[in-house]
């Protein structure tokens, strides 16, 4: 009796170690992936994609992590991000690059959302290239919207800020936009891709930005930012 209860203590430490084990490698690993970014070496030009819901973001600390640009959000369908001017003025400030994103929203008209962009971003060759998020599917719209339409739409999006920025936009696609409407591989603008860690596929050709750390922890914010490199 007194053997039988050695042996199942003996599996109980054993398992306890195990698990314990277990736990302490799930943690190391979530603390690396929230702090991870990728090579500097591999990668010189990189930065951070900011909006509102970001919070307060010490620009020069983010400047200090190795952050050489900024893309501020400006807004999504017809709604204007209420901290774009001062975050905007606040990456200048800093001494980084910057340049705007805005949301391409598929169930609304291109002419609503690109009065909302060209009223907030301004002019000028400082900025970067204009960029549009497409993440948001016709599927999520409350009436039927056809692919004809959304591509339609988006391509009248794109010559609007265009025209008003002077330099050819990058588009910004979500994998479940890519799966949805498949229109990386048929509109001829830099890519720009979203995946935490492996450098995404899903886009079908060339990427070049990617958003490597979608939840990145920094001394820079008291909430995760989104850190995006360059492709060299």
């Amino acid at each position: 009796m007194g053997r039988k209860r050695r042996t199942i203590g003996w599996r109980a430490r054993a398992l306890g170690a195990v698990l314990l084990a277990v736990l302490l490698a799930a943690g190391w690993g979530w603390w690396t992936l929230r702090h991870w970014t990728p090579d500097a070496s591999a990668y010189p030009d990189q930065g951070a994609e900011i909006s509102a819901r970001d919070g307060a973001v010490r620009f020069m600390t983010l400047k200090a992590l190795g952050a050489g640009f900024v893309y501020v959000d400006a807004g999504s369908g017809s709604r204007r991000d209420p901290a774009f001017a001062a975050n905007l003025a606040a990456a200048r400030d800093a001494g980084l690059r910057v340049g705007a994103v805005h949301g391409f929203d598929p169930c609304l008209m291109a002419d609503g959302q690109s009065a909302s962009f060209v009223v907030v971003v301004p002019r000028g060759s400082d900025m970067l290239p204009p960029a549009i998020a497409l993440d948001k599917t016709a599927d999520d719209c409350p009436a039927p919207v056809g692919e004809a339409e959304v591509e339609s739409e988006l391509m009248t999006f794109i010559n609007q800020i265009e025209a008003h920025s002077g330099k050819p936009a990058i588009l910004q696609v979500s994998k479940a936009f890519e799966d949805r409407h498949g229109l990386a591989g048929r509109l001829e603008r830099n890519l720009w891709v979203v995946g935490t860690f492996r450098q995404p596929t899903y886009a079908g050709r060339p990427w070049l930005m990617w958003t490597a750390n979608e939840s990145l922890f920094t001394e820079a914010s008291e909430d995760p930012l989104r850190w995006v490199v360059v492709r060299p």
